[in-house]
């Protein structure tokens, strides 16, 4: 019980860390007057997703519709008129013909204008991270790198085997599979929503590090962090990263899902800002430094999502291997 309520305590002081690190929102003002081209990035990213998408649901809910709903009643109090009423048919119509309208309202514009902030933001979020990562200045990996890999990065055979083509090819192998892995686990994600009882609070806990990861993400891509390394930090400081997470969560969890993206879109670039300036790495080992190096443990968050990842690759080769085989007898 001792040592089951040290590690709890250890785990929670990591989650305090990581949801206060993640509220350090005044690293975003301090990087905006260090970068002009940040500060305008940004701001188009407050324009598009906050005055025209959110702006576009603000008058779909609190113009559009109640305007529709005077011209175009359902109930036989609004004409005027006491139960039972006589325009029962027409008022159906009425009604139909309102659903349709709003329906058309976001087929041709709140899909359209859905798809088309996804894809730019997701441009500017980039270039966000770029921006802000030069105006930190930082050229280096900042995550800490146990003695036996730093031994292992002296090596000549090491460089060699990372360097040219073969670096390069390997480098595409990371991206598909680093592709692969979040794609399974936002369904992961997505299909534990559905686990009766727990299922809101397990979608909270696997949304926190979703979105922690995806934040971290940009500076560990700039620091030229290799995958399997990111994947160890993240997994062996579960708690921190929950806690960073935390924040980004709860800015959406309780809205609609357009809502939720809108309010996302506007915070995501503020929370990857956040982390681009963190020094997470340097808080972690402050605090295992405390604890004379124990640590929580890894926890394999991407346990399920890794396992299919590999799985389809090793589908893909295969098949790869099989027509060249058959290549060869022809």
């Amino acid at each position: 019980m001792g040592v089951l309520r040290s590690k709890l305590g250890q785990a929670l002081l990591l989650w305090f860390e990581g949801f206060r690190e993640a509220c350090c929102l005044h690293r975003v003002f301090i990087l905006c007057r260090r970068s002009r081209k940040l500060l305008i990035r940004t701001g188009q990213c407050f324009l598009l997703n906050g005055l025209i998408f959110l702006g576009s649901i603000f008058v779909l809910k609190s113009v559009v519709i109640p305007t529709l709903q005077w011209i175009l009643p359902d109930h036989c109090l609004q004409l005027g008129f006491q139960e039972p009423c006589p325009f029962g048919g027409i008022l159906k119509f009425y009604s139909f013909l309102r659903h349709g309208l709003i329906q058309l309202f976001y087929v041709l514009w709140f899909y359209p204008l859905y798809v088309f902030s996804l894809i730019l933001s997701n441009i500017w979020y980039n270039d966000i991270a770029k921006y802000g990562f030069a105006a930190m200045g930082r050229h280096e990996p900042t995550v800490p790198v146990p003695s036996s890999q730093k031994d292992t990065l002296q090596n000549p055979a090491y460089i060699d085997k990372h360097a040219g083509l073969g670096g390069i090819v390997i480098g595409i192998g990371e991206q598909v599979y680093s592709v692969l892995l979040l794609s399974f686990f936002f369904l992961e994600v997505y299909a534990t929503g559905f686990i009766p009882y727990i299922g809101k609070a397990l979608n909270f806990l696997l949304l926190s590090w979703m979105y922690a990861y995806y934040c971290f993400e940009y500076k560990w891509n700039f620091s030229e962090l290799g995958l399997d390394k990111r994947l160890d930090f993240f997994e062996s400081n579960w708690a921190f990263f929950a806690g960073f997470g935390n924040p980004c969560v709860l800015a959406i969890f309780f809205f609609s899902p357009l809502v939720s993206y809108g309010v996302m879109a506007i915070l995501f670039p503020l929370f990857v800002l956040t982390a681009t300036g963190s020094e997470a790495e340097q808080v972690i080992d402050s605090r295992r430094r405390k604890w004379k190096g124990a640590g929580l443990g890894r926890l394999p968050i991407f346990y399920a999502a890794d396992t299919l990842s590999l799985r389809v690759l090793s589908l893909i080769s295969l098949k790869s291997r099989g027509q060249t085989q058959s290549n060869k007898a022809l």
